[in-house]
């Protein structure tokens, strides 16, 4: 299974985003150049992402993105699925015994996705800027 650039960078921005206090607009532009994405291939990406009731985006002056949901409600199944559709690892062949070991292995990686979310990428970071002054 490979995960998409598309689901890779709208998995990084909401990452970004989820770091931030509650309420902040985001840029398409500061996004992309926070995060190292393309920013043609990161408008495609967040507008996906608010048809997909992620985002709402916000016009004129100050505007921007905002996240309608806290970082610990997105699962990473949630925006794979969006991007990558759902995971299958051999399609069609449900109902012979391939399909049926191998749809062991899709509800174990569908769960998976489901039980991690934004907020559990973000508590696994190293804190930004930490200033040690142990002697």
């Amino acid at each position: 299974m490979k995960i998409s650039k598309k689901a890779e960078y709208a998995l990084r921005a909401l990452v970004a985003m989820g770091r931030e206090r509650e309420g902040t607009n985001f840029s398409i532009q500061d996004l992309a150049s926070k995060e190292h994405i393309p920013l043609k291939f990161l408008e495609q990406i967040l507008l996906a992402l608010k048809n997909g009731g992620l985002l709402r985006s916000k016009r004129g002056v100050g505007g921007g993105y905002q996240l309608v949901t806290h970082p610990a409600r997105i699962t990473l199944g949630e925006v794979v699925t969006l991007f990558d559709g759902p995971f299958d690892p051999v399609p069609g062949a449900e109902h012979d015994a391939l399909g049926q070991v191998f749809g062991g292995l899709r509800d174990q990686v569908t769960q998976w996705f489901a039980e991690n979310t934004i907020a559990h990428i973000i508590s696994k970071e190293q804190p930004r800027g930490a200033v040690s002054f142990d002697i």
